[in-house]
């Protein structure tokens, strides 16, 4: 549970712009879509799938480490990595099993399947779309456990993109359409809260101190 009366003093340190800044992002902010990586090699394109989840309002992002473990690269997340929730995973059992939980259906993001178009993916269920390796895809393990396969229609010689331009271009229509509709698709009041203060804590020098001394006028 946050703490109201700490969280308000926390915010006097911030300018008036960063404040606003806030409260309009997290206005924008869901968990009714999240996105899974599985063993991307290139470290560029997670990061890159991190900042367009970021630009998208998306809150939470899954990164599948059973192969390739690597650390965000900060110039090219730039500073994303701050807004968005990040859950690691050994394995890409432990992922989906993980993510079922949270009343999400397993998208398998792929260009060789004939299930579903972008356009006709229906944005009302909750989703969490899977991308795969840069060569191998995704494993067949995430196939086994879709409940949809999407892909984004394409008219040239090319039979696949880059998974962080799929990611961005999946993103930014499901979000479009999903705004349009009537459902609740925004972070709960409580989530909002809990980003405040997280966002707080990334944000003010001192952090701990602002803490101590708040504790210490209250005895």
């Amino acid at each position: 549970m946050v703490d109201i009366k700490l969280l308000e003093h926390l915010e006097t340190y911030l300018t008036e712009h960063r404040l606003e800044r806030f409260h309009n992002v997290l206005s924008q902010r869901t968990k009714h879509f999240t996105v899974a990586t599985e063993d991307v090699y290139q470290l560029h394109n997670t990061s890159a799938v991190i900042r367009s989840c970021d630009v998208f309002g998306i809150q939470e992002i899954n990164i599948v480490e059973e192969i390739n473990s690597k650390r965000i690269d900060r110039e090219i997340a730039m500073g994303a990595q701050k807004w968005v929730d990040l859950n690691r995973y050994h394995s890409i059992k432990d992922c989906i099993t993980d993510v079922k939980s949270k009343g999400y259906q397993i998208v398998a993001t792929t260009p060789h399947t004939d299930d579903c178009e972008l356009h006709d993916f229906d944005v009302t269920k909750k989703s969490c779309f899977f991308f795969g390796r840069e060569t191998e895809g995704l494993s067949q393990e995430v196939l086994d456990e879709a409940d949809v396969f999407l892909k984004i229609p394409m008219v040239g010689f090319t039979e696949s993109l880059n998974i962080s331009v799929s990611a961005a271009i999946i993103l930014q229509h499901v979000t479009t359409k999903l705004k349009k509709t009537d459902i609740s698709w925004q972070i709960t009041e409580n989530e909002s809260l809990e980003k405040r203060f997280d966002w707080c804590k990334k944000t003010i020098k001192s952090y701990q101190d602002i803490i101590g001394r708040f504790y210490e006028s209250k005895k």
